[in-house]
């Protein structure tokens, strides 16, 4: 989606309908700051106030995402490369997402062995043994939060694939938590045939 084109778009149809950007904000409940930035082409209105503010501006939501009104005759075609091309954006943001899972998950672990470390090394006196269970408690815990953050990041970004049918789908946090997995790929239950099989992370749906 271009959202500068979007941006001149949303300016273009709120003159249009003799509205400042306070009062379109007014009457979306948020802040004219957050119009301005539609406008400015740095980022998009939230989807639960994409209706209302189409009503507002008398166009549709294809409308809207494509930053232009719509001629019903490339309506169909318009929505299918809008289409396309949102799948596009969501597979990027999905790498996006699973290259900072794996920066997680090596600078966390790196802050632990530090901890361990740090302790070992500099903590030799038996009566302050207390501080290098201090230090890898920290490390410990920063872990732990950490590896659930990840694991959350993985969970939502891309499909887990079933080997025996090959439908691709999201599970839910706590079937991911506790699937039996090596690396991301993960011994679930497929909500399509019901069978369980290694089910592999894939980004395309």
């Amino acid at each position: 989606m271009d959202q500068i084109k979007i941006g001149r778009f949303i300016a273009e149809r709120r003159k249009e309908k003799s509205l400042t950007q306070m009062q379109l904000a007014e009457k979306l409940g948020i802040s004219d700051r957050a119009v301005s930035k539609w406008e400015n082409g740095r980022s998009m209105p939230d989807s639960s106030i994409m209706p209302e503010l189409c009503q507002l501006l008398g166009i549709t939501v294809n409308d809207l995402f494509n930053g232009e009104v719509v001629v019903m005759e490339n309506y169909n075609e318009n929505t299918e490369k809008l289409l396309i091309e949102m799948a596009k954006e969501k597979e990027q943001a999905d790498k996006r997402l699973l290259t900072m899972e794996i920066v997680i998950g090596v600078v966390s672990t790196l802050f632990l062995l530090t901890m361990i470390a740090v302790g070992s090394i500099f903590v030799t006196d038996d009566e302050k043994r207390w501080i290098f269970f201090l230090l890898f408690g920290i490390g410990l815990v920063q872990f732990i939060v950490c590896m659930q953050i990840a694991l959350r990041i993985e969970q939502v970004a891309g499909y887990y694939e079933c080997q025996k049918c090959g439908h691709r789908h999201v599970p839910s946090y706590g079937a991911v938590t506790m699937a039996m997995h090596f690396g991301r790929t993960r011994y679930l239950k497929c909500p399509h045939c019901g069978k369980r099989s290694w089910n592999k992370k894939v980004l395309k749906k």
